[in-house]
């Protein structure tokens, strides 16, 4: 069954939303997707997401500045 996660990093200091992010999606399946709530626009992590087979999605935010899904373009882990 897909999971659909929300993980909110508003606050965090530099690297810990980055790890925190993929911390999470580290075992991905296709169909399962992170929203994360965040108030930077983090291009560090667009690089790595598209280096590890991962897409997303940018739009604002409403209790953030953005609200980025992030989902896996096939199965990741275990």
């Amino acid at each position: 069954m897909p999971r659909d996660l929300t993980l909110d990093v508003r606050g965090m200091d530099p690297p810990e939303p980055i790890e925190r992010v993929l911390e999470t999606i580290a075992d991905f399946k296709v169909g399962d997707k992170l929203k994360l709530v965040i108030d930077c626009m983090p291009h560090p992590l667009f690089r790595i997401l598209e280096r590890g087979g991962y897409d997303h999605h940018v739009e604002p935010g409403t209790e953030s500045l953005y609200l980025i899904t992030i989902w896996a373009l096939s199965d990741q882990g275990g």
